[in-house]
């Protein structure tokens, strides 16, 4: 099969956050997909083929399946549109979460999200110590989301996977706080991996909706921090979340079953 590689959140190689793309004919089982992805080892291979007029997408992380991966969506739509002849400017995705449509604007994939909600939660002793600080607040949802004071302390945040594994209620770790140059920025961090994401759309289904709320607006500029960095543009709607960026491919190759 083929595959291609595609660095996600970004216009430039080397940054924003890669995901292997294969292009099947049929469906594979899930243990080839799952062996497949720890071969890769990248942080999500994204399984893609055509159904009917739309695309069965799945996503693997080396370790599991995901129920939603935005980087990796990214990826397949610019796979779609640009290498397997797809001349419309619109894919749908049959994924775990629905159908996830991408529009293609130009150089940006403009992404349809689920919008999901987190409650918010009493900050306990125990959550600060696992975390090494004090945050402001926190809310829960997939994924714990903390909120710090400032850029400057999600920037230079240095996790302690060994403390954070024992938050295991939540998928992962997302540290956020308001962006000096953006509306806000974030980190991801995956602790049952003991690795930090690049760049995570998905995360941004709940981190758009809190920071739409805090700043009273509805389309918002996001940075992840991270260090390849990414930029995600974001759109809080009634009903979903929008979110685009950029792709460019690293490579392409083929896999021999």
């Amino acid at each position: 099969m083929d595959y291609y590689i595609v660095d996600a959140f970004t216009d430039k190689l080397f940054s924003g956050n890669p995901a292997c793309v294969c292009v099947l004919e049929e469906a594979l089982t899930d243990e080839v997909m799952q062996n497949i992805a720890f071969e890769n080892n990248l942080s999500e291979t994204a399984f893609i083929y055509k159904n009917g007029t739309n695309y069965k997408l799945r996503w693997f992380t080396p370790s599991f399946e995901i129920d939603l991966c935005g980087h990796a969506t990214i990826s397949a739509a610019f796979v779609v549109f640009n290498h397997i002849g797809c001349d419309a400017d619109k894919v749908d995705f049959e994924t775990a979460s629905g159908v996830i449509s991408v529009i293609r604007k130009g150089d940006l994939y403009e992404m349809t999200f689920p919008k999901r909600i987190a409650q918010s939660i009493m900050p306990k002793p125990d959550i600060a110590e696992l975390l090494s600080f004090e945050p402001l607040e926190l809310y829960s949802e997939r994924d714990l989301y903390v909120i710090m004071e400032n850029e400057e302390e999600v920037k230079h945040y240095i996790p302690d996977y060994a403390k954070l594994k024992k938050l295991n209620s939540w998928l992962g770790i997302v540290i956020t706080a308001k962006g000096n140059h953006t509306d806000f920025v974030s980190r991801y961090f995956c602790p049952e991996l003991m690795v930090e994401d690049p760049v995570t759309g998905s995360s941004h289904s709940t981190l758009v909706p809190i920071w739409s709320k805090k700043l009273g607006k509805n389309k918002l500029l996001a940075k992840q921090l991270s260090r390849r960095g990414g930029i995600l543009y974001c759109e809080c709607c009634n009903d979903n979340i929008k979110i685009s960026g950029n792709a460019v491919i690293y490579s392409k190759g083929s896999i021999l079953l």
